[in-house]
């Protein structure tokens, strides 16, 4: 890990950990389940993959845009359906 953040001219310490933790903030943030990436990290509890992961502010607004957007077909649904 030090030889890669050398020669990217990361100056913290990169240790297996970090990586780890990375790894479980990506691929949520990239849409992945927790269910899945908590198997990945062979995690027993899916409370530690919780700890590892955290969650940004852009999956947040992803998630609400989504959110969003199938709510307006309900609310059409029932519009029309009073």
């Amino acid at each position: 890990m030090k030889e890669i953040g050398d020669l990217c001219g990361i100056e913290k310490e990169l240790t297996f950990h970090l990586a780890r933790h990375s790894f479980a903030t990506l691929t949520l943030s990239k849409g992945v389940s927790i269910e899945s990436v908590s198997k990945m990290l062979g995690h027993t509890n899916i409370k530690t993959t919780q700890i590892y992961a955290r969650i940004t502010d852009a999956k947040i607004s992803h998630d609400m845009a989504a959110f969003a957007g199938k709510m307006k077909g309900v609310e059409a649904k029932l519009a029309v359906n009073p």
